[in-house]
């Protein structure tokens, strides 16, 4: 007797759908009445197809090239790539199920039927064989991914009003963009990007989400009904997962500390490849890592003074001194993350241009700057500071986001890497090195820094290198140096005795007077009272933690160019958008690559002893 093949048996297997949308249709129909799937084996080839009873219309799939994404526990999208080499999809539809159950059992028997029709060379993607899963170790990912997935993590973010109102203003200036276009959001988190495209005017946005968060996603697109039909979350790794259309525009927050931590700049870029349309536009569109040396006794000193616990020769009997010199190494390989005072830059700055619409993702795995600077003060050199922006080339309107210190303060802040050897600079003196950045399995890097002082003055022709410091570290490992003690703290004072109960009425305020008192004394009142002035500020000027200005006025005005160099009408003020604030665009045309430049900053000397608080008679 002969046996039925396993397709035989299930020849005859039906499935009911609730409806069944066409996605190849321009602009997308409205979903359908109910339908029917049936598999079925015809002279060899197997066939999925969706039949609507009250229509003589049906779509037909080759399991040997058919895909099945699930977008929810009764939703999924259907596609067919009939070109293996360019990844193109000739059709696509969007079913809908009654239940969970028939949704399982519908799944179930999709996979028993593609085992039996894939051929080598076939186009289904495996997740075992995941780009991403072959250059990340597991835990990492699997720590990563549980990072972004919760609630708290999205809502720092979003929190961080320089970031999100910078994207929001850049995509609304730029509606021309996005009105009518098929946008994908590569890591939409909490889905906040998508929507401000729909809201732009997108015909439809891709919110691709590999966390848990695109439940999450899915949940407060749906309470969001203007535009929630025009958003398909869709869970998965932009490595891994196939759409049904091109991208007109990716828009993504794909930066980490330094730009590039994290790795995800290299999922960007891969989106670009695999989704983009030729003539599709990336927000953001470039990238820079801006550097200069710092100087800062402060910081120095206290990353010194951690390993002097490992100096104890007597520690309950045990002397702890073998260890003091990899404690110390181990303090001096974490980056510092914070955000520091401008003046402490003792060079002009220069930075690293990262064009997103060129890059390759081999591109991320080593990046190598040559550093040059001239000191413009006499000084202790410390280490390196770094910071970054990103660019939105709009049509319109080009909008700038930084991370600078001075200004708004962002949830990235800036990074310092310092020396565990300082070096010793002129006013004139020319500083070269090298910042060598290493990627690894950790989604992050390894960095390599070098400094060197070089012959000044008379002797500079000669050239030769006077003094040189080196130091490794690991971005995945930095100092969150958020909570600082004062750096010139006043002069404790004898506790008050207990004073008489005040009513409001009675207090007069007279800080301007005494303001105009102190400026009339000697230079250095006056430059503690700015201090004092300055920390009020710094520690008034904050949401949860977060600084929200860089500047006394406890805000900033966003700026924005038009592509005709003027300022546009459209710009968004901080009392409609906190913080929101970009750089004027450097000069650059279409079609040329933008090169590295140099930027001075505003300095002040460093390394010299504050003024002692000022004495009363």
């Amino acid at each position: 007797m002969v046996k039925a093949s396993p397709l035989k048996k299930l020849e005859q297997l039906e499935f009911s759908l609730d409806s069944v949308t066409d996605l190849s249709s321009s602009p997308p129909a409205s979903p359908s009445s109910p339908a029917v799937a049936t598999f079925s084996c015809v002279d060899g080839v197997t066939e999925l197809r969706f039949l609507q009873p009250d229509s003589t219309h049906c779509f037909t799939f080759d399991l040997a090239s058919a895909q099945l994404f699930k977008l929810g526990t009764v939703q999924f999208i259907c596609v067919s790539d009939d070109n293996s080499e360019e990844r193109s999809f000739s059709k696509g539809v969007n079913i809908k199920f009654g239940s969970e159950k028939d949704s399982k059992e519908f799944c179930d028997s999709f996979e028993e039927w593609r085992k039996d029709a894939l051929v080598p060379g076939s186009s289904i993607v495996s997740a075992s064989n995941s780009k991403f899963d072959e250059k990340i170790e597991a835990s990492s990912a699997k720590m990563y991914f549980h990072y972004y997935g919760q609630l708290l993590h999205q809502q720092n973010m979003l929190q961080d009003y320089v970031r999100t109102g910078t994207y929001y203003a850049a995509v609304m200036e730029n509606r021309s963009d996005f009105a009518g276009r098929v946008v994908v959001d590569v890591g939409a988190g909490s889905g906040i990007l998508s929507m401000f495209a729909a809201q732009a005017g997108a015909k439809h946005v891709y919110a691709v989400e590999a966390s848990e968060m695109a439940e999450y996603a899915r949940k407060l697109i749906a309470g969001n009904p203007l535009f929630a039909d025009r958003i398909t979350v869709i869970k998965g790794k932009v490595e891994d997962i196939e759409l049904p259309e091109k991208a007109d525009i990716l828009i993504s927050e794909p930066m980490g500390t330094l730009l590039v931590n994290e790795r995800m700049l290299e999922s960007y870029v891969i989106a670009r490849d695999r989704f983009m349309s030729p003539n599709g536009k990336m927000f953001p569109t470039v990238g820079r890592i801006h550097m200069a040396p710092f100087s800062d006794e402060f910081l120095f000193i206290e990353m010194a003074n951690k390993a002097l616990f490992w100096q104890q020769q007597n520690y309950y009997g045990v002397d702890l001194t073998p260890l003091f010199g990899s404690a110390h190494q181990g303090y001096f390989s974490q980056p510092v993350v914070d955000a520091f005072d401008p003046r402490l830059l003792v060079a002009p700055l220069m930075f690293h241009t990262i064009d997103f619409t060129q890059m390759k993702e081999e591109d991320f795995y080593e990046i190598d700057i040559p550093l040059k600077f001239t000191s413009s003060v006499c000084t202790r050199v410390h280490g390196l500071a770094c910071w970054f922006d990103v660019l939105f080339d709009g049509s319109t309107v080009q909008r700038w986001l930084t991370t600078a210190p001075g200004a708004p303060t962002t949830h990235w802040y800036q990074i310092r890497c310092v020396l565990a050897q300082p070096i010793y600079v002129m006013a004139g003196q020319e500083i070269t090195g090298r910042l060598h950045l290493i990627a690894h399995s950790a989604q992050s890097y390894t960095i390599d820094l070098t400094l060197s002082a070089k012959m000044w003055g008379p002797g500079a022709s000669q050239g030769g290198i006077l003094q040189s410091s080196t130091g490794k570290f690991d971005l995945k490992e930095p100092y969150y140096r958020m909570s600082q003690p004062q750096a010139y703290p006043a002069a404790q004072e004898p506790p008050l005795p207990p004073q008489p109960q005040l009513n409001p009425q009675d207090i007069q305020i007279q800080s301007d007077d005494f303001e105009e008192e102190l400026l009339q004394e000697p230079a250095q009142n006056a430059i503690w009272l700015r201090f004092h002035r300055d920390a009020y500020w710094r520690s008034a000027n904050t949401v949860n933690g977060l600084g929200l200005s860089g500047g006394e006025n406890g805000g900033y005005e966003g700026t924005a160019f038009r592509r005709d160099g003027k300022r546009s009408p459209t710009g968004l003020r901080s009392s409609a958008i906190p913080s929101v604030m970009a750089s004027p665009p450097s000069p650059r045309k279409k079609g040329t690559k933008t090169t590295n430049a140099t930027t001075t900053a505003s300095m002040i000397p460093c390394g010299v002893d504050p003024p002692p608080p000022p004495t009363t008679p």
